[in-house]
């Protein structure tokens, strides 16, 4: 479900410390789809990589959060996995909400680990409407 919210919000637009329809940031948007699930995350990429159960990137699962290293300091972006290799994330001001890809470029290049904060050994997270 947490990779579906965030689909459905691609063209959304970028807003710097946006978290609700009106606009997102990277982490507004990884916060916002796990509130339509009922989990609530911390707000910053950084946080939300410390607060995150680690994920091995052999075993993505949908909705997992895949955490970036875009400057030279810290953690600091973070996308939603999709499955197929791609993730959804609010890139930057100028770009809306859209599909990111790790089989190459840039996105692989720069990123560092994934986490999650829902159980696998439980189904995933399901919309409380």
């Amino acid at each position: 479900m947490i990779a579906r919210f965030a689909a459905s919000l691609v063209g959304a637009p970028y807003q710097f410390g946006g978290a609700d329809a009106a606009g997102f940031d990277c982490s507004g948007l990884a916060r916002y789809v796990h509130e339509r699930a009922g989990l609530i995350i911390p707000r910053t990429a950084a946080e939300q990589q410390r607060a995150a159960h680690p994920v091995p990137l052999a075993a993505l699962a949908p909705g997992d959060l895949l955490f970036f290293r875009i400057r030279r300091r810290g953690i600091d972006h973070v996308g939603v996995y999709a499955g197929g290799g791609r993730f959804v994330h609010a890139p930057r001001a100028g770009q809306a909400v859209a599909y990111g890809d790790l089989s190459r470029g840039f996105y692989a290049r720069h990123l560092v680990s994934a986490g999650r904060f829902w159980d696998r050994s439980a189904p995933p997270p399901v919309s409380p409407r």
